[in-house]
């Protein structure tokens, strides 16, 4: 099947797990899921916490969480692509990783975050240090799916193109970009990021976004997109929280790659992530 339904999920995360948990259900059950259906969730879904040692206590609980999400793929008969969750891993650190679940409840992939986010935003923050509290990532995961190869990636990693060149070295055809965009740095990059991403590998791209202000005290810039392998916006969420939906179309994209061979013309491959 070549075209299939892909669903970015637009939220306002709190700091209360079983909360966000149950407003995902609560806009699982009022919308109408074409099937087959991919429901990409944004970063820090399942809560959106103020201090690092809360995010590891968090991080202590992920089978649950999992075993929870399973529970909707079954009830919905769909996919989740679950944003990310702290996974706890060594030295007091967790994994900021990605989880993929077919409509079985199996969790096909996983990814760990890894570009992490040090840096100074003139959002009122202060800056961020995500490496003080989180372990990053090495592999670079690509999976099959009813919806194409889907190349996994989180926020930050969206700044470094050498990923998601290797991701399309690997085949990917969809890339999942969860994200908790500052406000700051949203304005100025979000869209024209996502759309070079696009573009550069031919590639549909979803990124499910945190928006709003958090009860954490963080602001985040919203604006969930879908993307085509042109570049075109086909779903804006804007500030609105909930679901963005489209099409995709393989058929369409492997006509645009056979036509514009942009992947056999590169002279420069990817190393780092071999």
């Amino acid at each position: 099947m070549s075209i299939s339904h892909v669903i970015a999920v637009q939220m306002c995360s709190t700091m209360n797990p079983e909360k966000n948990y149950l407003q995902l259900k609560q806009w699982l059950s009022d919308f109408n899921l074409e099937k087959p259906a991919l429901v990409c969730l944004p970063e820090t879904w399942l809560a959106f916490m103020k201090t690092a040692e809360q995010s590891l206590s968090l991080s202590k609980q992920y089978d649950y969480w999992i075993t929870k999400l399973g529970q909707l793929c079954r009830e919905f008969n769909i996919w989740i692509a679950a944003g990310t969750m702290p996974v706890c891993g060594e030295q007091n650190k967790y994994y900021a990783a990605s989880f993929l679940l077919n409509e079985k409840g199996d969790v096909v992939a996983r990814y760990n975050k890894i570009h992490l986010f040090d840096a100074d935003v003139a959002d009122g923050s202060g800056g961020y240090r995500e490496s003080k509290s989180t372990i990053a990532g090495t592999d670079v995961v690509v999976v099959d799916s009813p919806f194409g190869k889907i190349g996994l990636s989180v926020c930050y990693d969206l700044r470094f193109a050498g990923l998601f060149q290797a991701m399309r070295e690997q085949g990917a055809e969809l890339f999942l970009v969860p994200s908790a965009f500052t406000t700051a740095t949203g304005q100025a990059h979000w869209t024209p990021l996502l759309q070079a991403r696009a573009i550069e590998n031919q590639c549909y791209v979803v990124a499910a976004a945190q928006c709003g202000e958090h009860e954490n005290g963080r602001k985040t810039h919203g604006h969930s997109l879908i993307l085509s392998p042109w570049g075109d916006i086909m779903a804006d969420a804007q500030q609105t929280l909930g679901f963005i939906s489209a099409q995709i179309d393989l058929a369409q994209l492997h006509q645009l790659r056979t036509d514009m061979p942009v992947q056999i013309h590169n002279r420069f491959k990817s190393e780092f992530y071999e």
